[in-house]
């Protein structure tokens, strides 16, 4: 299944309590911290409602395929 790397990127200070509780069910507890997680129709509900507090980007993995050069 497909990774999301989630970043917040702005505080929830004043924010309503809903985005607060969704950010924690992320894993987010303060500006600047990154959390990886599946791609899933509920965790992008949950980015939905907190779109404006968080960056979303795909992890930098490239795959190495080997015997090819």
């Amino acid at each position: 299944m497909t990774r999301l790397v989630i970043r917040q990127h702005r505080s929830s200070i004043g924010e309503k309590i809903n985005a607060r509780r969704t950010l924690a069910a992320l894993g987010l507890r303060r500006t600047g911290q990154v959390v990886e997680q599946s791609d899933s129709k509920a965790v992008r509900g949950m980015l939905r409602r907190v779109a404006h507090l968080v960056e979303v980007s795909r992890p930098d993995v490239s795959p190495e395929r080997p015997g090819r050069e």
